[in-house]
């Protein structure tokens, strides 16, 4: 720990959004510092914050390996490729997503060491007159500086009815921790976090049951796209039910009795584990003192204006904690963007074109806005789509589920929103959020040339069909 007390900035948060924050600071040329208070498996300092530690990376390591699991045991068959005797260690396949955020983790305090960035171990807390002071077991100390950035995630949001326990009933950082396949597994919430954790343990030979209080599956994306991610996920063997509200969880030996209440009534079932995630909650707790009041809107958010500038001059708040998706990529851009406010230049971040993404199988991933969204606004739209099954990539590598889905404005053909289920989705979408980004039209789209074979021919081609000018679908 540095013997520095004054510096020109503070970030409170090592996650996406603080550590890119204090990594810009510094290449800025700012004497900065860096609070962080998680601690990994091993009891030590663990930069990354949730994403790198207990959400994003190791979840996708999960579903990685969930995947090639499945692959091995169902998808092989049709390429002539006859594979027995496969079985899965689930403790190797943890310990392998152990090791992947590792590694990431120890690369972010290598990078905070390149780029000169001081970090603190400890609970930050803001003071009056821009001092944070650390808390670390019975030690504290405080800091100071010109510029403070609050960057301390979220945590999920807890339920009366279904109370974590970390044993029987977990959230979604228990749920990477498995020992073993439950038998028959819960999910409380059928969203972004419940569709990817069930989707881990079901390619794994999990029963599970999805129970979604909302009446609208992923009311969020597009109600085409929606609809056929709806259809593959039961025909993958996911038991999702919606407006089902859990009423009480309790644990019974070693399984979990589940009351839920739908359109047919009250219900019971007996599971094995229950995943509770249904969302996620700023963490503002603690975070500043009395004599330093934050200003939160009602749902506990912190309020800031245009410059991500809280109440109190100089003292700015990102990510999670403020406005907006709760994403990795839009914190990390938050972050990049205060640190050059700091630094007096005036940045921008076009918060219309956020890409979104599911990594189940298929991948879902949209960026702008949906045709329901655009319908109910009035906004005259023309629509193109292209189906996977008549991509020549897709066919070859036997992946053929989806579409891709273009909107454009039926004025001025000008890109609105990009919506993909199927192969690789979120690595497809960046050429659209590129696209969107510098205002394209869809002719534009139709007037790049596109390597073949390749997915991402389906962009291509969608542009084509929202002119009615597809090539290798019938134009309707």
């Amino acid at each position: 720990m540095s013997s520095e007390t004054k510096f020109d900035v503070i970030v409170i948060g090592g996650g996406p959004g603080g550590y890119v924050a204090a990594i810009r600071c510094a290449q800025l040329g700012l004497k900065t510092a860096c609070v962080d208070d998680f601690t990994g498996k091993d009891s030590k300092a663990s930069l990354g914050g949730t994403c790198l530690n207990v959400g994003c990376i190791p979840s996708k390591a999960l579903l990685e390996s969930s995947h090639q699991y499945e692959k091995l045991t169902h998808g092989l068959d049709n390429h002539g490729i006859k594979v027995t005797g496969v079985k899965i260690d689930v403790p190797a396949m943890i310990k392998n997503k152990d090791d992947v955020v590792g590694r990431l983790t120890g690369g972010i305090a290598g990078l905070f060491k390149a780029n000169k960035v001081t970090s603190f171990h400890g609970r930050g807390k803001l003071l009056a007159g821009k001092q944070v002071e650390i808390s670390s077991g019975k030690k504290t100390n405080t800091l100071s500086a010109d510029s403070i950035i609050l960057a301390t995630g979220s945590r999920p949001i807890d339920i009366p009815s279904a109370p974590v326990d970390n044993k029987n009933i977990v959230d979604s950082t228990g749920a990477l921790d498995f020992d073993k396949t439950p038998k028959k597994l819960g999910v409380i919430g059928a969203g972004v976090i419940g569709l990817e954790l069930g989707s881990v343990w079901s390619r794994l030979g999990s029963e599970v049951i999805l129970l979604e209080a909302q009446d609208e599956f992923l009311p969020a994306a597009d109600k085409k796209i929606a609809s056929e991610a709806n259809r593959q996920f039961k025909k993958q063997g996911l038991d999702i039910k919606m407006s089902a509200r859990v009423t009480k969880a309790t644990p019974k030996g070693k399984k979990v009795i589940v009351q839920y209440e739908d359109s047919k009534g009250e219900h019971s079932i007996e599971l094995d584990k229950l995943i509770v995630s249904v969302g996620r909650r700023p963490n503002t707790d603690n975070l500043f003192a009395p004599e330093a009041p934050i200003e939160l809107d009602e749902r506990g958010f912190v309020e800031v204006d245009d410059i991500w500038q809280t109440n109190i001059p100089g003292v700015y708040a990102i990510g999670d904690l403020v406005r907006g998706p709760m994403l990795a990529h839009k914190a990390s851009e938050e972050g990049v963007a205060v640190a050059e406010v700091i630094n007096g230049e005036e940045p921008e971040i076009n918060y219309d074109v956020i890409p979104n993404v599911i990594y189940t199988h298929p991948e879902i991933a949209w960026v702008g806005q949906t045709e329901q969204h655009l319908k109910s606004a009035g906004v005259a739209i023309k629509i193109g789509t292209f189906p996977f099954s008549a991509s020549g990539r897709a066919q070859a590598m036997g992946d053929t589920t989806g579409m891709v889905k273009m909107i454009s404005s039926a004025e001025t053909d000008e890109i609105l929103g990009v919506h993909i289920i199927g192969p690789q989705a979120s690595e497809l979408l960046a050429e659209a959020v590129l696209a969107m980004e510098y205002s394209a039209s869809t002719e534009d789209l139709a007037l790049t040339i596109h390597s073949h074979p390749t997915l991402s021919e389906a962009l291509h081609e969608a542009a084509l069909a929202v002119d009615k000018r597809a090539i290798h679908i019938p134009n309707r």
